[in-house]
């Protein structure tokens, strides 16, 4: 069993975690009713956060990037899971390419996409990885540790008329992109028009925005809380959203104070509701982007208005200098978990619409309002040495089963809204 420690819940948790035991039945019928109306990105990851009181999602990411986090004891639900994706979508496939992030000397990242590599094999396909680098022109071996390998090669339009994508002898049914377009989106992955392309680009941050993303949340929790009678804010964290921010010259931060205050009040009241002592605050992070960068915790709106140079210059550009104009204001919630002292919060890794594993993410110099996915993180598996379906007889609050039910109950509320928010985003959706 992996170590760790999590404070009681208290009574809200508690509530929530009572009733989602006892109306198990009814949650899995209601996700596969939804299922039947939407489609699940092909995988997908949640960042979730556990104050004790209330469990939410903070981030989704439709590019997830820690397979290599996972545990082994996991990789036969993920198979299992990525050969119900395909033969979904295209149940003759062959051939698959891979297209991971440009950068090729992030060693962590490569071990990710070793894994994703292998899930997808042992799921019966041939996968080779295209690269959309510059440096990559001719194809290219890069060592991984344990002796491992990988082979990036360049990518190549195919077919009379080009619309295809491929490799030099290698024209795949499918391609599945492991990079979230931050840069934008490359000429080459425009106008393909016969093969699937998954997940579709506009799920990148070149037009993909998170306000979009808990806009869909918010409606797909009110739905369930709903269901199983529970107070949505449980399961929800209060957001808002700000436009024509520029923090290195420091414009439209009035506008954003006033929407952190209020974000802030709203907090504040439901904790006087619920008697929790704790102090709100809110995270600003930027509406576009990822790997935890434009990111800050708010915990008084008269701080936005003293910001020094290093912070308006870390909130003004986040990955492959995508300028932050735009950003969510998302309700803060404290983590009370711990893995051996450190504060931790779970990720859920989910392909198609099955929850097939997970980790901690750990921060030794972090505390429990504060952003964890910075440098200093580690990862520590979910110990998912039991099955994570519930036992109804067991003492709510007290077997580590339920926890982790709990958990993708969650992640997956936050997977259906991720469907909603690219159906509506999606250009080649048809008009009703």
């Amino acid at each position: 069993m992996v170590p760790h420690l999590i404070t009681a819940l208290s009574g809200p948790l508690l509530e929530l975690e009572s009733k989602v035991l006892e109306a198990t039945p009814t949650i899995e019928r209601w996700f596969r009713l939804e299922w039947q109306e939407h489609t699940p990105p092909f995988y997908c990851s949640v960042d979730l956060r556990n104050s004790g009181f209330k469990l939410t999602p903070v981030d989704t990411n439709l590019f997830p990037g820690g397979f290599n986090n996972l545990s082994p004891e996991m990789l036969p639900l993920a198979v299992q899971a990525a050969m119900a994706a395909i033969e979904k979508i295209c149940p003759e496939a062959k051939n698959l390419l891979l297209i991971p992030e440009r950068h090729t000397r992030n060693t962590f990242y490569l071990q990710n996409i070793a894994r994703l590599s292998s899930i997808l094999r042992q799921a019966g396909l041939n996968v080779r990885l295209g690269s959309l680098s510059d440096e990559i022109k001719k194809p290219t071996w890069l060592d991984l540790p344990e002796g491992n390998r990988l082979l990036l090669e360049p990518l190549m339009r195919l077919g009379l008329k080009k619309q295809r994508l491929g490799l030099k002898d290698f024209d795949p049914c499918s391609i599945l992109l492991n990079n979230d377009l931050s840069a934008g989106i490359p000429p080459i992955l425009e106008k393909i028009n016969e093969q699937y392309l998954l997940p579709g680009l506009h799920a990148g941050w070149q037009i993909r925005r998170k306000s979009q993303h808990f806009m869909a949340y918010d409606e797909v929790a009110k739905k369930f809380a709903k269901l199983i009678n529970i107070d949505p804010w449980m399961i929800t964290p209060y957001f808002d959203y700000c436009s024509g921010v520029d923090f290195h010259e420091q414009q439209g931060l009035e506008q954003l104070q006033i929407k952190v205050d209020a974000i802030l009040k709203k907090i504040a009241k439901k904790y006087r509701e619920y008697g929790i002592k704790d102090k709100p605050y809110v995270v600003v992070k930027a509406d576009a982007g990822t790997y935890g960068m434009g990111v800050m915790v708010v915990r008084n709106a008269s701080d936005l208005g003293n910001l020094n140079r290093r912070e308006r210059n870390k909130m003004s550009v986040v990955k492959d200098g995508l300028e932050v104009h735009d950003v969510l204001i998302q309700e803060g919630v404290y983590t009370f978990e711990k893995v051996n002292e450190a504060v931790a919060e779970p990720v859920v890794y989910m392909i198609d619409r099955y929850v097939i594993g997970g980790f901690y993410r750990v921060h030794t110099d972090r505390g429990p309002d504060e952003n964890l996915n910075a440098p200093g993180m580690h990862f520590v598996p979910l110990a998912f040495e039991q099955n994570a379906m519930p036992d109804r007889n067991a003492k709510p609050g007290s077997a580590a089963p339920n926890r982790f039910y709990l958990y993708g109950v969650v992640a997956r509320l936050a997977l259906l809204a991720a469907s909603l928010e690219l159906e509506r985003t999606d250009p080649n959706a048809e008009a009703l």
